[in-house]
């Protein structure tokens, strides 16, 4: 499957998987991630969304990933991105670089990925739930920090889709959770910014407590699925030093620690 989210049949999808998801414009971390995925003799790579939004390479992100072709579908922040106003983008520097960095072809690129996909009977992709790309599916942060919900809550953030494998990013925190139903839920954590603080939906804070980028490997045996995640190296400090340049000392900090502030 190209990037431009066009199904895949059933009987020609192998499945053996490196799921990524927010890299956040983060190309150092994701060029190490897919050297990782390259000894691993992966079928499909699959990418969950918020790719370009942040302060270190937005540009150099989107060449990489158009030399790497993996099933994309968008995030929030690529949402944010293409759908800035000149008051937008002229209000928050980040927003700023970005689109000076990028110029027109990225956001026409982000523009038509799918936001969730339907990719075999198996597997569906999102961001964050099935039609909104905003909430958290596997984590409550309402007391200021990532709680596990409920299956129950996450039955109902599924809204009936009945998919044995359920693929989310947008928390940045690897996790794997087995449902009543047998279904299961795979975060594969960030590629390219282990911590932040938002204060949306409330103030709270994400943590991964190193610099790793982290990802996923799927594997469909006898109808079965064995999850690995995984964390990689990379030369952060080069992604950080990026960041203070662009007065980002906070993805600094976040980027060296896997702390949030």
């Amino acid at each position: 499957m190209s990037s431009d989210g066009s199904c895949l049949t059933e009987e020609h999808f192998i499945v053996k998987l490196a799921v990524l998801s927010d890299i956040h414009s983060n190309a150092f971390a994701l060029q190490a991630v897919l050297d990782d995925i390259s000894y691993r003799e992966v079928d499909h790579v699959i990418n969950l969304g918020d790719i370009l939004y942040g302060p270190i390479a937005p540009f150099k992100t989107y060449l990489l990933l158009q030399q790497h072709p993996c099933v994309t579908i968008s995030g929030n922040q690529d949402r944010q991105i293409w759908q800035a106003s000149p008051e937008d983008i002229e209000a928050n520097a980040t927003m700023a670089f970005i689109h000076k960095d990028l110029g027109e072809e990225p956001l026409e690129w982000m523009m038509q990925l799918p936001s969730e996909l339907q990719l075999t009977d198996d597997i569906y992709l999102c961001h964050g739930i099935p039609g909104d790309d905003l909430i958290y599916l596997l984590e409550d942060v309402s007391d200021g920090r990532p709680v596990l919900r409920s299956q129950e809550e996450i039955l109902k953030l599924i809204k009936g889709n009945t998919s044995s494998l359920i693929l989310c990013g947008h928390t940045h925190i690897p996790r794997t959770v087995q449902l009543e139903t047998g279904q299961l839920v795979v975060n594969p954590g960030s590629v390219g910014l282990p911590a932040y603080r938002d204060d949306e939906p409330c103030l709270h804070s994400m943590e991964n407590y190193s610099p790793h980028a982290s990802y996923a490997i799927i594997e469909q045996k006898k109808k079965r699925w064995n999850v690995e995640h995984i964390r990689v190296d990379y030369d952060y400090a080069t992604a950080a030093r990026l960041s203070t340049q662009r007065e980002r000392g906070d993805w600094a900090h976040y980027l060296t620690t896997g702390r949030a502030l």
